[in-house]
């Protein structure tokens, strides 16, 4: 398959254990500007990875915003799996 000029073809990313394994929850929570927090709340693939985020954010900054996130996030996981 080919792109058009100018596009790349990506290859399927890793598996969500090599996904977490890849970001893990510093990395995730621990950006220099709320816009790549944001990122990295929005591609948790999964609930496991969503828990290790909550148990790190409570651990370290406890931050109203990002825990508020983090539960949309849920919620939104939660909905996918119906």
């Amino acid at each position: 398959m080919s792109a058009p000029k100018g596009w790349r073809l990506f290859e399927r990313g890793p598996t969500n254990d090599e996904e977490s394994d890849e970001f893990p929850p510093e990395k995730r929570l621990e950006a220099s500007n709320t816009r790549l927090i944001k990122a990295g709340i929005a591609t948790i693939p999964d609930m496991e990875t969503l828990q290790e985020c909550v148990a790190y954010e409570n651990a370290h900054q406890n931050r109203t915003q990002i825990l508020r996130r983090l539960k949309w996030k849920a919620e939104e996981l939660r909905e996918d799996e119906k």
